[in-house]
């Protein structure tokens, strides 16, 4: 029994941390070879090395960039334009400090001789927290990239 049940642990972190796996260019490719195959040689170069240009279509840019974050629509100078964003997360490392004391439980050792009370404790230490930040944005009009902005890596 405790192997099965072993196992079966096993399998569901096997299978959770394989949903976690980041997307990359090579792995979209190999998962739309149909969209691969209709971009233009230049296009196919550029996204296996995961850049884009201006001009490419939406499908080069989902396998070059992956899955936008967030997808806006509007207009410029009359014609309809899409926006896709890509959201980052950087870590932040921060050094974190308490003091606590121990009132609200019951122990005949501790809090003189009611019994409430208990000992102080020093905590703390290092901590990181992620923020979101845009990764970048591309604009389409007519199915084609008009503009691109990206953060620095």
């Amino acid at each position: 029994m405790k192997t099965i049940l072993r196992l079966f642990f096993g399998l569901l972190t096997a299978l959770t941390l394989s949903q976690c796996a980041s997307s990359t260019p090579q792995t979209r490719i190999e998962r739309n070879p149909q969209l691969f195959t209709r971009l233009s040689a230049k296009d196919r170069q550029l996204v296996t090395s995961g850049v884009i240009r201006e001009g490419m279509t939406r499908d080069a840019v989902f396998l070059a960039w992956g899955r936008p974050d967030r997808v806006s629509v509007g207009t410029s100078r009359g014609k309809e334009i899409e926006a896709w964003t890509y959201v980052g997360e950087r870590p932040v490392r921060t050094l974190n400090m308490g003091v606590g004391f121990g009132y609200g439980a019951w122990n005949p050792y501790w809090g003189g001789p009611w019994g409430w009370g208990g000992p102080g404790f020093w905590g703390g230490g290092p901590s990181v927290t992620y923020v979101p930040y845009t990764a970048g944005v591309v604009e389409f009009t007519n199915g084609r990239v008009t503009r691109w902005m990206a953060s620095p890596r």
